[in-house]
């Protein structure tokens, strides 16, 4: 039997941010810092994938005393 292979589910900045419960400039700060991979298709729209974005690190907010 052939090995199956999985599609790679792509998310846009809108659907990305959505997911981490952030904003779409936290995104783009992500990707500027090279913390998130993201890929350009076409001139303009960015897409991130699925599984980068799981494996994205998140800092715990300090808690104030």
């Amino acid at each position: 039997m052939a090995e199956r292979r999985t599609i790679p589910v792509y998310l846009s900045l809108e659907e990305a941010a959505e997911a981490m419960s952030v904003s779409t400039k936290t995104i783009r700060r992500w990707i500027a810092a090279g913390n998130l991979p993201a890929y350009r298709c076409g001139k303009r729209a960015i897409r991130i994938k699925l599984e980068d974005l799981e494996a994205t690190p998140r800092q715990i907010p300090a808690g104030h005393s």
